[in-house]
């Protein structure tokens, strides 16, 4: 009985010391500047705090982005709980950069923000929170330009 309980200590204890080293290695990389720049959000910090469309498109450099069919998005038309509404994006554009998924009456408009990779597949299945019925707006950033395609999701239970 001993022996299998010190097994978990020393798994757990292993576990901790892995962890930690990984999370120190980090940040002694980034103190000496050596962490390489896609490690860190592409995103302003204003755009984590604008409260509003219009302020987090500003944020993201997009004033106006185009609406687009070329944006394919597929949440519910109803949502019992808005802690957990899956949201499903794919971007026809060619040379998609970035892929950002916006509530325009949550506490902050944006929900989450995807950095796509150039060869990589613009699409995204992912949850997000909603604090109340909205319009789950998605901005796609390609070729240097914006567009954006949107939906309203009614929340019965709101999520933030």
């Amino acid at each position: 009985m001993q022996l299998q309980g010190r097994n978990a200590v020393d798994i757990g204890r292993r576990h901790a010391l892995k962890t930690g080293g990984g999370l120190g290695l980090v940040g002694v990389l980034a103190v000496l500047g050596l962490l390489p720049k896609s490690a860190w959000a592409g995103v302003d910090r204003k755009v984590f705090e604008a409260t509003s469309l219009k302020d987090a498109f500003k944020a993201m450099g997009g004033l106006a982005p185009a609406d687009s069919s070329q944006i394919l998005l597929d949440v519910p038309g109803a949502a019992e709980n808005g802690a957990m509404v899956t949201v499903t994006v794919e971007s026809k554009l060619p040379r998609t950069e970035q892929i950002s998924i916006l509530v325009d009456k949550n506490p902050t408009a944006l929900a989450e923000n995807f950095t796509i990779p150039e060869g990589t597949e613009p699409f995204i299945t992912t949850r997000i929170k909603m604090a109340q019925t909205a319009t789950v707006v998605v901005l796609v950033k390609a070729d240097g330009k914006f567009y954006k395609v949107g939906k309203e999701v009614k929340v019965t239970a709101g999520g933030c």
